[in-house]
């Protein structure tokens, strides 16, 4: 499946975009968010959320020509021939990983007619091993070797083995089994698993390893880690530990670990928290039906993404108003805003998913682009967040589009009325203040009390954070992710940048190990390296 799309540079309807954005929509004009029904307009629903976006600076105008930018650019149409197994992680005529991009298979398991039957038929294997597994974990057929259930795991990942699926635990704490816990080990820095290990007994723990290739070097350090540990206390490993691997990798032994599932190569890291990377962990914390329940937000997701109005379509209108912010309007980063602590983690699971997808600066043809492509993500939960960094979002030079994430209802029904309100009534009015605010500003004699306003915002607002709108929350980013890829030609599915790093720290602990005992400090091996990887072209 090849085909000839436009780009952002090259559609038609990019010239009128230029124009609109010589003098976006003020919405700092008296009546700017009440003229013409526009709060009750500018709205659009998914099967749990609702979007809302009249604080964005559009007006009809821009939104129809959003519009004619999605149908040129062919985006709807690629993200279906990705869904049914085009080729799409690749760079034409150069040397890449020339991959399917099929994370959609993992939740297109409810489906009677799948989009992509090969690989979904692969994740339903994958999903009754688990189930199996679970049940056999449930009725106490697999034990510890004191005849005791497994009440702990803990997860060694790293990057998008680990970033997804530990915000996706956080998230969904509140629908834990009774006394099921997870910890997570990521970084290569010895005090995080030390901490870990000091919390968990390891008699009680499934130590599960998440490495596609089996050789992530920061991923087998802290297994190795923590094997030692369970050797040191008199437990068998290969009772222990479990692998989620690629079929056939350094991983996918029988003798050393008590299951193995599989993750498959069409399947990106980021992209991987409804894979096995994901469900093993949250089917051992959740549940089965709660997992499934995850999944199948999901799906909803990956349907709706199909539908070429963008205004009933919240992936695709979230990629476009950021493209608008971002190229047209010239704004270079993105807060993600929940108002929800149980996303505390989700900010930073979407600064990988997006900044290492769209952090490109060549096309998918080779070709060096002229134009900007991914923004910076960052973002804290509120209202936390509102007493740290939202006085720059408010007044400082740099202008901050928001996307605030936020829920009627308290995940745990445990609230009260506080000065006639409560917590989660103050929560909801923070949010929508701070919206509203950012949007309109306000005029004042003193300076310092101005507030210029114009700073464009969007609410993703659900009744309760649960396994099905956690699914549909993770879909809707993802989908965001790639539909704004597709507009800027890049491809989102591989991440050469975190190769040359890999390969000069392999460098430096050869030489480390090489020099041992000899005096040399760090300073002299980086210096070395330097000089010797200077203009050079570096191989894998």
């Amino acid at each position: 499946m090849t085909h000839s799309y436009h780009d952002i540079t090259t559609a038609p309807v990019r010239v009128k975009l230029e124009k609109s954005a010589e003098n976006p929509y003020n919405l700092t004009r008296e009546g700017a968010l009440t003229d013409d029904k526009r709060v009750e307009r500018y709205v659009a629903h998914t099967a749990s959320f609702k979007l809302m976006y009249s604080t964005q600076r559009i007006n009809d105008s821009v939104l129809n020509s959003l519009q004619q930018l999605a149908d040129e650019c062919g985006l709807i149409k690629q993200f279906a021939e990705m869904r049914r197994g085009a080729v799409l992680n690749k760079i034409h005529n150069y040397d890449s990983e020339c991959r399917q991009v099929l994370h959609t298979s993992c939740r297109d398991i409810f489906s009677d007619s799948p989009k992509e039957a090969n690989a979904t038929g692969q994740a339903r294997v994958e999903i009754e091993k688990l189930r199996a597994f679970l049940d056999d974990l449930d009725s106490g057929k697999i034990v510890n070797e004191k005849g005791k259930t497994f009440t702990t795991m803990v997860t060694i990942g790293i990057g998008g083995s680990d970033l997804g699926p530990r915000s996706i635990y956080e998230a969904l704490k509140a629908y834990s089994k009774d006394s099921r816990v997870v910890h997570f080990i990521a970084n290569v820095d010895p005090d995080d698993a030390a901490r870990v290990l000091e919390e968990v007994d390891l008699s009680r723990a499934l130590v599960n390893i998440v490495s596609k290739s089996g050789t992530t070097l920061e991923t087998l350090t802290n297994e190795s880690i923590v094997v030692e540990r369970l050797l040191a206390a008199g437990l068998n490993p290969a009772k222990h530990c479990l692998a989620v691997t690629g079929q056939g990798s350094p991983m996918d032994n029988p003798q050393k670990y008590l299951r193995s599932f599989y993750m498959f190569d069409y399947i990106g890291g980021r992209y991987s928290s409804t894979s096995m990377v994901g469900a093993v962990m949250l089917g051992f914390s959740l549940g089965v039906e709660n997992l499934d329940r995850f999944l199948h937000g999901a799906s909803t997701i990956d349907d709706l993404a199909e539908n070429a109005a963008i205004q009933q379509n919240i992936p695709l209108l979230l990629a476009l108003l950021g493209v608008w912010n971002h190229n047209f309007l010239g704004m270079d980063t993105v807060a993600i805003l929940p108002y929800s602590q149980a996303l505390h983690r989700f900010p930073a699971h979407l600064q990988q998913c997006d900044m290492e997808s769209n952090g490109k600066s060549i096309n998918r043809q080779g070709q060096k682009l002229s134009y900007k492509t991914g923004p910076v993500v960052w973002g804290e939960p509120g209202t936390n967040g509102q007493h740290a960094f939202y006085q720059l979002l408010h007044q400082g030079t740099e202008i901050v589009p928001a996307e605030f994430i936020g829920f009627r209802n308290c995940q745990y029904q445990k609230d009260l009325q506080v000065s006639g309100t409560t917590s989660q009534q103050k929560l909801m009015a923070n949010m929508l203040a701070q919206s509203i605010a950012m949007a309109t500003g306000q005029k004042h004699e003193n300076p310092n009390k101005v507030f210029s306003g114009n700073r464009p915002t969007s609410i993703l607002l659900a009744d309760k954070l649960t396994p099905e709108t956690m699914g549909e929350l993770l879909a809707i980013y993802e989908a965001k992710i790639i539909f704004q890829g597709f507009l800027w030609n890049i491809n989102s599915f591989d991440q050469e940048g975190v190769q040359l790093g890999k390969i000069l720290a392999g460098r430096i602990l050869e030489q480390m190990q090489a020099r041992r005992g000899n005096g040399d400090g760090i300073e002299t091996q980086f210096l070395d390296v330097a000089e010797n990887t200077a203009n050079t072209t570096v191989e894998r």
